[in-house]
């Protein structure tokens, strides 16, 4: 009999226990299904189902602090809420090649791109049809000293997102896997170097899951648990880097050739004089800036794309990446104070400044705001001063690749483009684990982002779906 879809009760037992209803969770429970296996799955998750998560601010106009955010939790995690963009090349999407080969790492990405046009994705493939635009854009690239990464996009978009995911929870559902939401795991149960299951607190309160398998895919909102998680049971893994930086805000006419020709430019730089990382991410053109809360009160700036409303801007993440080293072990938690900083001078708003006063050595004024060609599409964002919470190094570089992506795009180092902060990315984390994805612990498995093995909805569903086949073996 099919699960009811608003339980919030789990079992005291099942045969594998997946905690996470994110891509990763998700498509781990697609590929046990899809190899046939017949084992009792439950999928537990601290959210609720999508056809129950709608964020308020669309009717407040203000963030109203749900708890737990209903962008970033619940049924398809972050990816149902955010702008869609499934990635079609193993070269985006974080470091699960260099751990499964890149042979096996593209093939399941066209694997699990098939799965998504099945459940109603849209055919059309941005970013491809354009080599002599695409070269010119390449070589102006090259004479700014970044690399563009060219990869083709299959656009979800935030609404149809929603619409997709929907589908795929009641495929699960009909298939007769436990959907057990507002769920949240406390512990995992790791007796004698085996995992047992989890404890987990929901409706009836706090009480174990026990399960022959147990799958921790909670996403990057539960990287910092997972981290602590690996530290209490001798789990092993290494810091990861940790990125740090702002979402850029342009009007549409700056970005329109790459746009138009490769929908999302991935440009990496290592700008001068500390050459840490710096890339943009996640572009949205024609997008909104939108806000993510996570727990503890920690309000960090994203951006979305639809498929049918659009605004006369596009926003686009410019992140630089920092990889620590012994002693410090804490990239999570530094990434979180650095986000605190902002909250703190915004008055727990993201702040928004003009990159022109951050050259100038100034705060951003309201009145400065509403006199520009560029309207901020995140209407309650806190003009002020990021320069201010955000550490020197990653500032610096910050406002140098920006000047070098101006080489490339024209005009995006305008005096009225708009940076907002924190733009933060938690999957600090790496567990460390075989190319068959298991971890030092017997019987337990860490997927998708909380891993620190992947970034965003492509490869998180790509090791999914490849850890959920090789344990139906």
């Amino acid at each position: 009999m099919a699960a009811d879809i608003d339980k919030t009760t789990a079992p005291d037992r099942t045969d594998v226990l997946i905690v996470g209803a994110g891509p990763a969770g998700i498509f781990c429970a697609l590929g046990l299904l899809g190899r046939g296996d017949t084992r009792h799955i439950t999928i537990v998750e601290k959210g609720l189902p999508i056809e129950r998560r709608s964020c308020p601010k669309v009717r407040t106009g203000v963030c109203v602090h749900c708890k737990p955010c209903r962008i970033t939790t619940g049924f398809s995690g972050a990816g149902a809420f955010s702008d869609g963009k499934l990635s079609l090349s193993h070269e985006v999407g974080g470091d699960l090649p260099d751990l499964i080969g890149a042979d096996l790492a593209q093939r399941t990405i066209d694997r699990v791109d098939r799965m998504y046009l099945d459940f109603g994705a849209d055919s059309h493939v941005e970013g491809v049809g354009h080599p002599d635009e695409v070269a010119q854009i390449r070589r102006r690239a090259i004479k700014a000293g970044l690399k563009l990464v060219d990869c083709p996009i299959r656009h979800l978009g935030t609404e149809k997102a929603q619409e997709l995911y929907a589908r795929i929870e009641r495929h699960l559902e009909d298939a007769g896997v436990e959907l057990v939401f507002s769920t949240e795991c406390d512990e995992l149960l790791i007796e004698d170097g085996v995992c047992r299951g989890a404890v987990v607190r929901d409706a009836s309160g706090s009480h174990e899951v026990r399960a022959q398998e147990t799958v921790v895919a909670t996403g990057r909102r539960g990287a910092a648990w997972l981290d602590a998680a690996c530290t209490r049971h001798g789990i092993e893994h290494s810091a990861g880097p940790c990125d740090l930086g702002v979402r850029v805000e342009v009007r549409n006419e700056v970005m329109e050739t790459v746009n138009d020709v490769l929908y999302e430019g991935k440009l990496v730089g290592r700008p001068n004089p500390f050459r840490n990382k710096v890339r943009t991410f996640c572009q949205n053109p024609g997008g909104f800036v939108s806000q993510e809360n996570y727990d503890g009160g920690l309000a960090v700036v994203n951006g979305h794309s639809y498929k049918e409303r659009k605004s006369d801007n596009t926003n686009v993440a410019v992140l630089a990446t920092f990889n620590f080293r012994e002693p410090f072990h804490e990239p999570i938690e530094y990434a979180r104070m650095v986000g605190r900083m902002c909250n703190m001078l915004g008055a727990g708003h993201i702040l928004v400044q003009r990159f022109g006063d951050i050259l100038d050595g100034k705060r951003t004024w309201p009145r400065e705001l509403r006199e520009s060609n560029l309207v901020p599409t995140l209407p309650d964002a806190e003009a002020g001063d990021i320069t201010a919470a955000i550490p020197y190094r990653a500032m610096i570089e910050i406002v140098n690749f920006i000047k070098a992506v101006d080489e490339v795009v024209p005009g995006f180092a305008a005096e009225e483009t708009l940076l907002y902060a924190p733009e933060l990315k938690f999957y600090s984390n790496r567990v460390k684990m075989t190319p068959e994805l298991e971890t030092s612990v017997a019987h337990l498995h860490c997927l998708g982002d909380s891993s620190g093995w992947t970034r965003g909805l492509m490869m998180a569903s790509v090791m999914g779906l490849l850890c959920g086949e090789a344990l139906a073996g």
